[in-house]
């Protein structure tokens, strides 16, 4: 029932605040720089214990640290070809599908560690993520119908 974002006036209303708060040093940026590094290291520490329980679990801690540092070394690669383009998606619609990604995979690895068998194994993800994605979707339309209702 959350009222959408509005990007743009968000945008401008940012943009405003951050010209009036001031010069920094254009060499560093200290609280930028520390709110950056805070999300990097959690996100980074969160990947070295999977890493770490992968490897473990497999009995070769240096494979999964090569096959780690690969993915960084990709997905960097990525992030620096598709950011240009990443940043025309609209937030709504970026949060929208990261969310149906999450509980797509979040319902995938819960049924499996309570022990469920998945039909197809990983490949009942190729069905799960569509039909993650068509339930929020019709929620979305009920609750988009029930605020126009009740307005």
């Amino acid at each position: 029932m959350k009222a959408q974002r509005d990007e743009l006036e968000a945008f401008a209303r940012e943009r405003e605040a951050a010209r009036h708060a001031g010069g920094v040093d254009p060499r560093l940026d200290p609280y930028s720089f520390t709110i950056a590094f805070k999300g990097v290291l959690l996100e980074g520490l969160e990947v070295v214990f999977i890493v770490l329980t992968f490897g473990a679990n497999q009995h070769d801690v240096g494979l999964a640290a090569a096959a780690a540092g690969l993915a960084v070394l990709l997905v960097t690669l990525t992030g620096l070809a598709v950011h240009r383009p990443l940043a025309r998606v609209p937030e709504n619609a970026m949060k929208f599908a990261v969310g149906v990604m999450l509980t797509s995979f979040g319902i995938f690895w819960g049924a499996a560690g309570a022990g469920a068998h998945w039909p197809g194994d990983d490949a009942a993800l190729l069905v799960l993520v569509p039909s993650t994605l068509a339930v929020a979707t019709v929620l979305t339309m009920l609750i988009r119908r029930e605020l126009l209702v009740s307005t």
